[in-house]
């Protein structure tokens, strides 16, 4: 086959650069700072329990229980879901409504505000908060099906890593600039009417930041669904009757050709694995570096900020290696990085800024150079199908349920020893268990080959 057009690949690079505002702004920085600052019973007694449901819960917990939740969702509907897609050849329609509900979810953010008044009010604005939270996240993830399946249809095998690292460049400077445009609300809140020297009792920065997430990834999104090409149904008849009867079956043929490919196999396993400490990684780091090194907020937006200009020279290194010594070899030198970093991580001051800013520059560099090749060494695995969407929800439901299983053992582990530095030790075991399985599928394809 041949790659797609500049003006495909570059509408399809354009989504990233649209989702990944809300990966940076709602998951990693701005809003779970913000659901902490704000979800809590009674701040005089306890700035971090919050009652839900008739439970008490700490505050972060709750959130993170909450994206659990909606990866778990994600992870059981995508297959079905993608299946359909590749019968029916309407994914584009999947993914805009995927978008669509994760935007707009964003921008109902923006009335979860601090509630004043009876119990009642407090616990309805809560679920609103939560309700969203859930709701973007299943958007999110659940588009990315979609949108990672294109990436065999418009790139050649030879192309696939250097577009792959396309879209990911493109993701990290999109969500840069809104990322900008929204750390001058926060930190000047009176050009929206905010108190501009009490940030604390002011909201609206915030909740603007949510409401821009929303409409910046709509725009961008339909942006990219113009410029994307109209699959080819992989199905004929009708669906009507049968639809959900259908789907599976659609599943069934991708897990029996799976079977047949081990290579395919074994690296789907090395990926769970390492996807786990990837994932979690991504997730806690801000958290980690607030409550565990007790950093201020300003110094930990720095590094985030810092992770996220690296990851772009990142993503672009890492794909000029792996065209130099292959993939799997690629993979293995950069999940070897993984674990000293995971090392490293455990090792850090209480205080230790610069040592922090040091390990988010190279954590920036191999996280997006980590997520491009792992797409793209999966699109090379597959085998010559028109059932894209099909394989790729096999790839997504690896990668959500890692996410869960990480991030639940990185708390779980934490209640434990009373300490975040024990489950960031964890994460290299992990890493380590990916490496092994990373080397068992590299010496299978030798032996192939």
């Amino acid at each position: 086959m041949q790659t797609a057009s500049k003006k495909v690949i570059n509408g399809w690079a354009m989504y990233d650069w649209g989702n990944s505002a809300y990966n940076l702004v709602i998951t990693s920085t701005i809003f779970p700072a913000y659901f902490e600052a704000i979800a809590a019973d009674n701040k005089a007694v306890s700035k971090t329990a919050v009652t839900f449901l008739g439970r008490e819960f700490e505050n972060t917990a709750l959130y993170n229980y909450a994206l659990a939740l909606a990866m778990l969702i994600v992870a059981v509907m995508s297959p079905l879901l993608s299946s359909i897609a590749d019968y029916k050849g309407n994914k584009k329609k999947f993914m805009n409504f995927f978008l669509t509900m994760g935007s707009l979810a964003c921008i109902l953010l923006f009335f979860f505000n601090t509630p004043t008044g009876a119990t009642s009010t407090k616990a309805s604005s809560l679920g609103l908060g939560l309700a969203c939270s859930i709701i973007a996240c299943v958007g999110f993830w659940g588009s990315l099906v979609f949108y990672n399946s294109f990436l065999p249809e418009i790139a050649a095998p030879e192309d696939r890593d250097r577009i792959s690292a396309k879209g990911f460049a493109y993701g990290y400077i999109g969500s840069v600039l809104l990322q900008i445009i929204c750390f001058v609300f926060v930190f000047f809140p009176g050009i929206l009417g905010g108190y501009e020297n009490d940030h604390e009792a002011s909201t609206i920065q915030f909740r603007t930041s949510f409401l821009l997430v929303g409409v910046w990834w709509w725009g961008f999104g339909q942006f990219s669904l113009s410029r994307l090409p109209r699959p080819v149904p992989a199905g004929t008849g009708d669906l009507k009757h049968h639809i959900l009867s259908k789907g599976y079956k659609e599943l069934q043929k991708v897990w029996n050709q799976l079977k047949h490919i081990p290579s395919l196999k074994r690296f789907l396993f090395a990926y769970f694995f390492y996807n786990m400490g990837v994932q979690t990684v991504m997730l806690v780091a801000a958290l980690y570096g607030k409550s565990e090194l007790q950093l201020p907020t300003t110094n930990l937006i720095i590094s985030i900020l810092i992770i996220q200009l690296i990851a772009i020279p990142g993503a672009y290194t890492i794909s000029w290696l792996s065209s130099k010594i292959g993939n799997l070899k690629t993979l293995m030198t950069v999940v070897s990085l993984w674990i000293l970093l995971c090392i490293g991580g455990y090792f850090l001051p209480v205080g230790g800024i610069y040592e922090f800013y040091a390990l988010a520059a190279a954590v920036g560099f191999v996280m997006g150079g980590i997520q491009s090749l792992s797409r793209s060494t999966y699109a090379k695995l597959m085998p010559e199908t028109k059932d894209t969407t099909s394989f790729f929800s096999f790839y997504d439901v690896t990668e959500k349920i890692a996410a869960v299983i990480g991030i639940f053992s990185f708390g779980f582990i934490t209640e434990l020893t009373g300490s975040q530095r024990g489950s960031v030790l964890a994460l290299a075991g992990f890493f380590i268990i990916g490496l092994l399985l990373l080397f068992y599928a590299a010496a299978l394809k030798n032996k192939t080959t």
